[in-house]
């Protein structure tokens, strides 16, 4: 196994390529379409990294992979599969995330709350192969209803999409409708039960100026070092100082943007008669 990491500053989010070295396959995990939310305006700088990466190493792509539906940066998930190929998928609880946002943007005109729009819905236990590479999904909710996990055990290695940060940082947020600390909790002694030695890669690092962003870490760092939960921490504790980090945070600027185009894999929905595509701002909506 080869891993290939891309960084996004602007929505400080890893994009990861997962390469069989011996047969050249690949898959991406939780790609970025650059978008400036203030002039509306829609780039593809990121993922062209990426796409290059895969052309230029003369790999084929298999899998684009969603670790869930972020709701701080928009998927570039369509654009990849238009230019490198690829199945798209996510796990099985977007079904839930679907049922939840759809009717808040009204949106069901464009946007299947089956979750058609994925080749495929990952439940847990189901095998990705890249190659001769083999992921195992983990239906790791929490942060949200739809968060999978992708475990190699050959490589001992995580992608863990947002469930777990940076050990200073601890874990994602659970606020977003459909999450639960409990069920956080729950995933992350999960992950503990891994072997120390297992590398965690990471959706998002935050780092101070002049330093470089943390990609990957053990197990066994996160066991010893993460702020928020370790393997004694009390779930009534862990709850506790979860929800009450949570009442503090503001909702993230992309929340909206972000929502509505992932759900589409990041496609901008229908357009209108003018020949143009529009955000929806729901008002007092939250």
């Amino acid at each position: 196994m080869k891993i290939q990491t891309f960084y996004d500053e602007v929505t400080a989010t890893f994009t990861h390529i997962v390469i069989d070295e011996e047969t050249k396959k690949c898959a991406v995990i939780d790609s970025v379409l650059d978008y400036d939310h203030f002039s509306g305006m829609v780039k593809t700088e990121s993922a062209d990294k990426v796409v290059a990466y895969i052309k230029e190493n003369e790999l084929e792509n298999e899998w684009i992979l969603e670790s869930h539906i972020h709701a701080d940066h928009i998927t570039a998930s369509g654009y990849l599969q238009k230019h490198i190929g690829g199945q798209t998928a996510m796990g099985v609880g977007i079904k839930d995330v679907l049922k939840i946002w759809v009717p808040l943007f009204d949106a069901s005109d464009d946007t299947p709350i089956t979750g058609e729009q994925f080749d495929r819905l990952l439940d847990e236990g189901d095998e990705i192969q890249i190659g001769n590479l083999t992921l195992t999904t983990w239906l790791t909710p929490g942060h949200t209803p739809a968060c999978a996990s992708y475990y190699c055990a050959q490589e001992d290695v995580i992608f863990v999409g947002d469930t777990m940060f940076a050990p200073h940082l601890g874990t994602a947020r659970c606020d977003f409708p459909g999450g639960s600390a409990s069920d956080l909790y729950k995933t992350i002694q999960r992950f503990y039960s891994l072997p120390d030695n297992t590398t965690v890669y990471l959706c998002h690092d935050y780092p101070k100026s002049g330093e470089e962003p943390l990609v990957k870490i053990t197990i066994g760092e996160q066991k010893t070092s993460n702020v928020q939960i370790q393997p004694a921490t009390a779930y009534s504790e862990y709850v506790a100082k979860r929800e009450a980090r949570d009442a503090t945070l503001s909702v993230p600027k992309l929340l909206f943007p972000s929502l509505q185009t992932n759900l589409r894999l990041g496609d901008f929905g229908v357009k209108s008669k003018n020949g143009l595509q529009y955000i929806k701002i729901p008002i007092n909506a939250l």
